[in-house]
């Protein structure tokens, strides 16, 4: 997720079967590995982890942390074991796809080690909670930073979330194509607000009243529930994973590209951080809705406030964007391998884009932000409602590298997690607790998300798991 957003690239194939020599698993429309050129050096890897990583989040996040966690030390120190707990995960995906180069990701992992069920469930996942959920969460991102400018009373977030996904979808659905100038600015943006917050918050700045800094909520201290939105503001970290064949030396580049990319980003985000707390003081980022546009507000006044809120805004716009293009492909392959919803595998020769995918997609997405509102917490239901699913499937994928290492041992691995088994265990051990803290402490929204996760498997006995015919 970058902030919140994963995107999992795939290329639609007639193919049946995968060339690898390990274990075969039949393609269901899902990705095919091909050939791949060997370009990708450490900057690169990192300038890519670090762009993913470092997204909408860090500007929305903080605030629940604080809520939540009840000290200001604490506060602080929950974003390095964020990061070091992505460094783990990030260790034990590189492996993963160094052995199984497929732009499938985390579906074919899943297909060769536990089967078809478990691949179509987290295909189901990802066009039901985790690619739209991903969508809604940037959506109200925008929402409330582009209600500082122009507010429109008490739904304003919502209307800007939803209008933003209608917007989006449709410019998709144009065959409008993003560039690369266009990213390189919108992450221009991101950057710059970064910037901007770190230095009015560090060097232009008094620091905040003593009464500030006192502890947020004493009675709301939960170290697991801060944790899940710690990780959400982390995630996207194993993408660069997905990129492990091009590598040019990728036994020694993989490990240097994780190592420094984790520690630029935990590093931006302790900055960060301690920007807001320097200012607003804990109590002061606990009961802020925009944090950053808090910050600039009480550093420049309400120039600041505004001018901070329209970089947040363009930049959130472009990665919601970017999460609707990956997302409606991914949803058409998945129309293309299972019958049930085969009305999402038509790709529409007016428009060259997977349209129905795209219109699906953006009515789930409209149905989360209504549920959103109507829970009142916006942002935070949607966190809530992905993350049991995310970190559930996350747990999967740390098993699937011991499977895959029992199943397949005679394939080569050219990156292998150090440490092992203790590197994968320790991410399996902080993924079984991420997912046993997004259940017991998120409200209805959690439910919500693994209820529709559990509707999935009455699609799979419908008949999900069965081939297109033709």
């Amino acid at each position: 997720m970058n902030g919140p957003t994963r995107c999992v690239y795939l290329t639609i194939t007639k193919a049946n079967h995968n060339s690898h020599s390990g274990p075969t698993a039949e393609k269901h429309g899902f990705g095919q590995v091909g050939m791949h050129r060997q370009t990708v050096s450490v900057i690169d890897a990192v300038a890519i982890i670090v762009g993913i990583v470092v997204g909408a989040g860090i500007f929305k996040t903080p605030s629940i942390v604080a809520a939540t966690v009840g000290s200001e030390t604490a506060f602080l120190l929950v974003w390095p074991i964020g990061g070091a707990i992505s460094l783990i995960g990030a260790l034990c995906y590189a492996e993963l796809a160094s052995a199984y180069p497929n732009e499938g990701g985390d579906y074919y992992y899943f297909q060769l080690s536990f089967g078809e069920g478990i691949a179509f469930l987290f295909a189901w996942a990802r066009l039901m909670v985790i690619q739209t959920g991903s969508i809604v969460i940037l959506a109200f991102v925008f929402g409330d930073y582009f209600a500082q400018m122009v507010p429109l009373g008490q739904h304003s977030s919502a209307i800007y979330a939803a209008l933003a996904v209608v917007v989006l979808t449709l410019i998709n659905s144009l065959s409008v194509k993003q560039t690369k100038r266009i990213q390189n600015l919108l992450s221009a943006a991101k950057i710059l607000g970064l910037l901007c917050v770190f230095m009015a918050g560090m060097f232009f700045a008094a620091p905040a009243a003593a009464l500030a800094e006192t502890t947020a909520n004493s009675t709301n201290r939960n170290l697991g529930l801060a944790m899940v939105f710690v990780l959400l503001t982390y995630g996207g970290w194993n993408e660069i994973a997905f990129a492990s064949a091009e590598f040019r030396n990728l036994q020694r580049d993989m490990l240097r590209s994780l190592l420094w990319g984790i520690f630029i980003i935990t590093l931006v985000f302790v900055l960060v951080n301690l920007a807001y707390v320097n200012v607003l003081g804990l109590r002061g980022v606990s009961e802020s809705e925009v944090v950053a546009a808090d910050l600039m507000r009480r550093v420049f006044g309400d120039y600041g406030a505004k001018f901070i809120s329209i970089l947040i805004a363009v930049s959130t716009l472009g990665a919601a964007s970017g999460t609707i293009f990956t997302g409606a492909r991914t949803n058409f392959a998945l129309g293309q391998g299972f019958y049930p919803l085969r009305f999402m595998g038509k790709w529409d020769e007016r428009t060259d884009t997977p349209l129905a995918a795209l219109l699906t997609q953006a009515v789930i997405a409209l149905c989360l932000v209504v549920f959103g509102q109507w829970q009142r917490k916006g942002f935070e239901t949607l966190v809530e409602y992905t993350a049991p699913v995310f970190w559930f499937f996350f747990l999967l994928t740390g098993i699937s590298l011991f499977v895959l290492r029992r199943k397949d041992p005679d394939t080569p691995r050219p990156f292998r997690v150090p440490l092992y088994p203790l590197t994968p265990a320790l991410f399996c051990l902080a993924s079984a607790y991420m997912l046993w803290s997004s259940v017991a402490y998120t409200g209805l929204g959690g439910l919500v998300g693994i209820g529709v996760l559990l509707a999935g498997l009455m699609v799979l006995l419908a008949g999900g798991n069965k081939e297109r015919s033709g």
